[in-house]
């Protein structure tokens, strides 16, 4: 299958972040989880990151000098989202990227990896099924512009830490990022020692 049909079709069955969020909470509420495989320890993660998607929904803000850039945006795209409710990584990323497609206008679109094995093929991460995956899909060629996932944030930060370990200062950069990036959260990364 053609690698636009497989987005069409996967697509077609998405739904929202707000009917994610909902979908999560009744994970939460009924000790379960999403995907193929269903334990205890999972449904517990589920539960964690129902707690940390709230937080964050509510704490993150983008910047008023980001807003005027997003509010301009004017690209025909669409952000699909490959996750499980499960998920570590989409619990502390899903909310930023959903901050960012509302304020550029673009909508959001949210599908489970394991009910969709064609498109995650499609988009392994170093031979894994790594999630969440953003996927930016051109709405008139219905093919993929560009891709992001949090394995390509800690290749960044890796270099980065190498650069900057001595003294800290990784840990101080990284909240200066924080402070001057493009979404802003009121936590500060915990110092150590």
């Amino acid at each position: 299958m053609e690698l636009q049909q497989i987005i069409k079709d996967a697509a077609n069955k998405s739904i929202s972040y707000e009917q994610y969020r909902a979908f999560v909470e009744a994970h939460t509420v009924n000790g379960t989880n999403s995907g193929d495989e269903v334990t205890e320890a999972l449904a517990e993660y589920t539960k964690l990151n129902n707690q940390r998607m709230k937080r964050l929904d509510k704490t993150l803000k983008i910047l008023p000098q980001y807003q005027e850039f997003l509010n301009s945006f004017d690209k025909d795209v669409y952000f699909l989202i490959i996750t499980e409710s499960w998920c570590g990584d989409a619990a502390q990323t899903m909310p930023m990227m959903n901050k960012v497609a509302q304020a550029a206008g673009v909508d959001f679109k949210v599908v489970l990896r394991d009910e969709n094995p064609l498109l995650m093929e499609r988009f392994l991460t170093n031979g894994g099924r790594a999630i969440a995956k953003l996927i930016l899909v051109d709405k008139n060629t219905g093919l993929p512009v560009t891709t992001w996932d949090l394995d390509l944030l800690k290749r960044l930060n890796l270099l980065q830490m190498k650069k900057l370990q001595k003294g800290g200062r990784f840990l101080q950069s990284l909240n200066k990022s924080f402070k001057t990036g493009i979404i802003k959260t009121k936590e500060k990364i915990p110092r150590t020692t």
